[in-house]
């Protein structure tokens, strides 16, 4: 089993401008002040204002471009457009060694997983995520993943994909809404304050939001990997060296790297969610 709890506090406490380079901002911002400050002199002294409407423009086009690369890199966006891109691979054809996309159903190996809330059984994967006061704070998450078994819709062979422990793993699953409380509502329903007392949280009313993800047996997921044969026995492995998607120009999105196995839901399951232990409410 492997616990990657750890990466989704990185992920939500790390600067959001994690397309753009350090270097890049620390050269925009002293040429913003530099034009700035030049544009104004020329308004004010010499009474043309085409330079500061130029200036505008121009700082309004940057701006947007880097809250575009940095909404997208939250949502994943530039690694969903690599992963479209790559075309399917065919198991029974890939060499070793060779990076593969691979469609397929999944099946639990030796090890399955539960989710935390809905405790939906025979998951190769699974995380709950906990936010508090209007979802700014990112309380104690659970996130985890294993070694699962994916039947190839090209060839109908079967491979083993390390996702367990010691393995890098980049999950492209949305986590569900269960619960979401307001300030006109904040009474947490019996089941979610045992859920909470379960793991030493406060059950006291307040705005707080719980979200679940999980993907069971049977689903159907793409993997991208390296294939490793060692007889008669094919494994998908995560890449040993950092991928980068490459400039999407025709999505105006920056590179980003991949460091790890992916691992995407291709049809998400309908959940089936008991209402009485689910308040669903807007904020």
């Amino acid at each position: 089993m492997n616990d990657l709890s750890n990466g989704v506090l990185v992920e939500k406490n790390t600067c959001s401008c994690k397309p753009i380079p350090s270097l890049a901002l620390y050269i925009l911002i002293p040429l913003f002040f530099v034009g700035l400050s030049l544009s104004i002199f020329l308004l004010v002294v010499v009474r043309n204002a085409a330079f500061f409407l130029f200036f505008l423009f121009l700082s309004s086009l940057v701006l947007a471009f880097i809250l575009w690369n940095t909404r997208n890199s939250t949502a994943k966006a530039a690694i969903l457009f690599f992963l479209r891109s790559l075309p399917h691979s065919d198991l029974r054809h890939a060499p070793e060694g060779r990076l593969v996309k691979i469609t397929g159903f999944a099946s639990c190996g030796s090890v399955s997983l539960e989710s935390s809330y809905e405790k939906a059984a025979r998951c190769i994967y699974s995380s709950t995520l906990l936010y508090e006061y209007g979802g700014l704070d990112l309380k104690p998450v659970k996130r985890f993943s294993t070694d699962f078994y994916i039947t190839d819709k090209k060839s109908g062979l079967r491979a083993t994909v390390k996702a367990g422990s010691g393995c890098r793993v980049i999950p492209l699953v949305v986590e569900s809404q269960l619960v979401n409380t307001t300030r006109q509502c904040r009474i947490l329903s019996p089941p979610l304050r045992k859920w909470l007392r379960e793991r030493n949280l406060s059950d006291e009313p307040r705005l707080l939001r719980l979200e679940e993800g999980y993907v069971q047996e049977g689903s159907t997921v793409t993997v991208v990997g390296i294939v490793r044969r060692n007889n008669e026995t094919t494994t998908i492995v995560q890449p040993p060296e950092v991928l980068s998607t490459g400039c999407l120009w025709q999505k105006l999105l920056l590179p980003v790297d991949i460091d790890g196995l992916i691992l995407s839901v291709s049809r998400m399951a309908v959940h089936s969610i008991n209402q009485d232990s689910v308040q669903n409410m807007d904020w």
